[in-house]
């Protein structure tokens, strides 16, 4: 008996049976295959998509698309309007105003102002009637404010003008700091200038000017990029 033969065996011959037996070795790599090659596939698609999305860029097909995307029920591209003024967009001095547009800015000398002192301070109204009678306004009456606005006007100054006035209520309103400009249903085009009991002097002219800018800046031209 061999020394390497557990005792109690005595030489018998024994075999393993059965299909059950340890692997020794590594499992095999079919599933690592197939892995492999759906990685590639996806890659493969991944940069032909890219490629299509270039060539559609330089070549402007996504353009052409959008275009037809935003055409009317008649198949037609929606066009911009041509003609006429850009809706909030200000008006040449005087032009406009002169073709019956009443949100027209006009030159200062068309613009009729009544200048009323809602205050308690005595000679307000003719001083500042002579400062807006400097930077070219046409002055109209001047004197104490109606009983409905003296001493109710706490602000700088209310300036008040008609449907006809818009245009030269924004004008008048730009030569001081915080004035509220409301509306009332006069019908023509003169503007009151109604001293509050905030006011302390009118804007210097460039301030002035860059008010008036500021009032008359044209809204933002929303884009349509990416939608109709």
């Amino acid at each position: 008996m061999s020394m390497l033969t557990p005792q109690g065996l005595k030489g018998k011959q024994y075999r393993i049976t059965g299909n059950s037996y340890p692997r020794l070795g590594r499992p095999p790599k079919r599933s690592r295959k197939v892995i492999a090659a759906l990685a590639g596939l996806l890659a493969l698609a991944l940069v032909a998509l890219g490629g299509v999305q270039l060539y559609d860029i330089f070549t402007g097909r996504n353009r052409n698309a959008s275009a037809q995307a935003c055409a009317t029920p008649s198949g037609k591209p929606l066009a911009a309007p041509t003609g006429g003024a850009t809706p909030g967009a200000p008006a040449a001095s005087g032009a406009a105003a002169a073709q019956g547009d009443p949100h027209a800015i006009p030159q200062p000398a068309t613009v009729t102002v009544n200048v009323y002192n809602a205050t308690a301070k005595a000679g307000l109204a003719g001083r500042t009637a002579e400062e807006l009678k400097k930077r070219g306004f046409t002055i109209g009456k001047v004197g104490n404010a109606p009983a409905e606005l003296d001493k109710k006007v706490p602000g700088t100054a209310q300036v008040i003008a008609g449907p006809a006035g818009a245009g030269a209520g924004t004008l008048l309103g730009s030569q001081i700091a915080g004035a509220a400009v409301t509306a009332d249903a006069r019908t023509d085009a003169s503007v009151d200038f109604v001293i509050g009991d905030s006011y302390n002097a009118l804007l210097d002219e460039t301030q002035a000017a860059a008010a008036l800018a500021l009032a008359t800046k044209p809204s933002p031209t929303p884009t349509t990029t990416g939608s109709c």
